[in-house]
């Protein structure tokens, strides 16, 4: 059986969303942050030497990596679900997504969130005018604009279908959820971007998605 290392608070929750459309059984290992630091118990690293979740074991596979977890499982036990066919536009457009939300939208974001924590970090208090300065010089600059530029990029492509990958409900949306899922949280995308929140809609009303979160346990991004 399928073994989902399940992470509290992480992109894991993907997973377990995309075992639950795709009807596929499986157990969960449940690991806890350490809640100063936020890291991955040593416990992880045993699983895969990077300690890092989502990781999945089926047999005598250990397979890490979202993007990666999401191809194997949809071509080894999807029978042609939730993935366009071969040599469509919908398919090219299908990896594109799968790649680009860990490959694109997600830096920006965890770059937010680090120096977020940068400018609430407890340090002296002769260093703290400094590195506030600093952080919110990098945010203003860089950090913020990128990531308004990728949500509005995100908003037209919604614009066009449905879904990420054309009008019909794909794994690229498994994939994309979690960026915007942050984004929402952490990122200030709201009303303003209609079609980001109706996707978010969408999905968080998708019955698979409601089990896997009953299943899955507490998900606080979402709070």
């Amino acid at each position: 059986m399928i073994a989902v290392h399940n992470l509290n608070n992480s992109r894991s929750q993907r997973i377990l969303w995309l075992l639950k459309e795709l009807g596929i059984e499986y157990e969960i290992k449940r690991y806890e942050r350490d809640p100063k630091t936020m890291l991955a118990p040593a416990s992880l690293r045993k699983v895969h030497p990077l300690g890092k979740s989502p990781v999945i074991t089926d047999g005598a596979l250990t397979l890490a990596e979202s993007g990666a977890i999401i191809e194997y499982l949809v071509e080894r036990y999807g029978s042609g679900r939730l993935v366009p066919a071969l040599g469509t536009p919908d398919r090219l457009r299908y990896t594109y997504w799968l790649h680009y939300a860990e490959g694109s939208a997600m830096p920006p974001l965890l770059l937010k969130l680090v120096f977020d924590r940068i400018e609430n970090e407890q340090m002296p208090f002769f260093v703290r005018p400094i590195a506030q300065a600093i952080a919110e010089r990098v945010k203003s600059s860089f950090i913020e604009p990128q990531i308004a530029q990728h949500l509005d990029y995100l908003e037209a492509e919604l614009g066009k279908s449905t879904w990420f990958a054309g009008n019909e409900f794909t794994a690229a949306d498994i994939q994309m959820s979690f960026p915007l899922e942050a984004a929402a949280v952490r990122a200030g995308l709201n009303a303003s971007r209609p079609q980001l929140m109706a996707f978010l809609d969408r999905i968080h009303t998708r019955p698979a998605y409601q089990r896997a979160l009953d299943r899955g346990g507490a998900y606080e991004l979402l709070n």
